[in-house]
């Protein structure tokens, strides 16, 4: 297998902002152990989401298995949802802007 190092295009305060909600997440749902830090996972799910890495080439890269990236991934996804502002608090802030 080759390895390969690649660049994402995003600021380290983005990094910070995903690995601090994970940490909080972990935190809450008192998980003792993972296989990647706070911070590992936050780089695996941004390299998903802004690069379109597969699930095969993160697992190949991070050294965990596919399954293991698909819920990193899907836990993510679950934090930045519930952060996300609602339909009507994203209306009003988008109605604020415009004027």
């Amino acid at each position: 297998m080759l390895a390969y190092s690649s660049a994402i295009d995003l600021s380290s305060s983005t990094l910070r902002f995903l690995s601090g909600l994970l940490a909080v997440q972990r935190r809450e749902r008192g998980t003792c152990w993972r296989r990647l830090s706070a911070d590992r996972q936050a780089l695996l799910v941004l390299a998903h989401l802004r690069c379109g890495h597969t699930y095969a080439q993160l697992a190949a890269g991070f050294g965990i298995g596919t399954t293991t990236v698909y819920r990193y991934v899907a836990e993510a996804v679950e934090v930045l949802a519930a952060s996300a502002p609602d339909l009507a608090a994203a209306s009003r802030t988008a109605t604020r802007r415009d004027s």
